[in-house]
């Protein structure tokens, strides 16, 4: 028979199946000792660029005990979001696939709610909270710890089942559960993501710097595009897929099957000139519940017109 333990997480990993997650592991809420050095060098050397909220609640982001006051679990979650929809336009700004349908912030919040109410009525009074990419929680290392995947070459979770065109988000729980053991790392002699990506981001296996990182220009920066950037952005005008699509492993991505994440027709049929010509009008209905409102109608615009210049 089950202890409690085990039952608890075999109930909230086929509850979180049901609720259409890719797959769900479970990890000790523990101070990250393997993530702390590498998370200071990589802010010492800058290379979070302007994300300055990086470098906010250091202890926070290494330690869920601090997030959460009796922590005792991670749960982490993956869902998918890979799509075989193009955009029509060849010759069009290019936007990453995430972005094609609703913003998955709330997407995935409202899965996680819906989860958390399940573990309350199953379990009983459990103090937690939900997390997607939007605190500082440092998601793909607890989803490795959890065996969900490994952190590739790339910086990328990836998975052996399923490549890694996923969203990953959290339950840090003060509820004690099974945990499950990390993934080995399966990226081999392999350096695909490495020699393909445009802006030389991936400094070496392992390394980016974020401030050189298509995603991190196209959305994350505020300023002006660094004219270093000219004739390297490979006609991304939000986030870039490049380093993902020339991964081996996702040659196992299979179709989503969440209907928020389908694009809207009008999105994938824009061609190059309507991107270009683009008014706020357009923008606010188009993108209306898109991740692409992160950017503003004035950043997409910016991006744009960098892309041809």
């Amino acid at each position: 028979m089950l202890d409690k333990k085990s039952h608890y997480s075999e109930s909230i990993k086929s509850k979180a199946k049901a609720l259409g997650f890719l797959s769900c592991g479970i990890s000790k809420a523990d101070f990250l000792e393997e993530e702390a050095p590498r998370l200071e060098q990589w802010l010492n050397q800058n290379h979070h660029g302007e994300m300055a909220y990086m470098a906010n609640h250091f202890d926070k982001r290494l330690d869920p005990r601090v997030l959460v006051p009796g922590a005792k679990s991670v749960v982490s979650l993956l869902l998918n979001y890979h799509t075989e929809e193009k955009q029509t336009d060849v010759e069009a700004p290019k936007i990453a696939s995430y972005a094609f349908g609703d913003d998955y912030h709330k997407v995935i919040k409202d899965k996680l709610k819906e989860l958390m109410s399940f573990i309350h009525q199953e379990i009983g009074e459990v103090q937690g909270r939900v997390f997607v990419d939007s605190a500082p929680v440092m998601d793909k290392a607890w989803a490795a710890k959890s065996g969900l995947g490994w952190i590739g070459k790339n910086t990328n979770l990836i998975s052996k089942k399923v490549g890694s065109f996923f969203f990953i988000a959290e339950l840090i729980l003060d509820l004690e559960l099974e945990h499950d053991l990390p993934a080995t790392d399966h990226c081999g002699s392999c350096t695909a993501c490495i020699d393909a990506c445009p802006t030389d981001a991936l400094l070496a296996p392992y390394q980016i710097d974020g401030s050189k990182c298509i995603s991190y220009v196209t959305i994350e920066l505020k300023n002006e595009i660094p004219t270093d950037f000219q004739g390297k952005m490979d006609n991304w005008a939000f986030g870039c897929d490049v380093c993902q699509t020339v991964c081996p492993w996702n040659r196992f991505a299979t179709p989503h099957s969440e209907p928020a994440f389908n694009p809207p027709d009008e999105l994938l049929s824009l061609s190059k000139n309507e991107w270009e010509e683009m008014t706020q009008e357009v923008f606010s209905v188009i993108f209306k519940n898109s991740a692409i409102k992160r950017t503003k109608y004035e950043g997409l615009k910016r991006n744009i017109k960098f892309l041809s210049t």
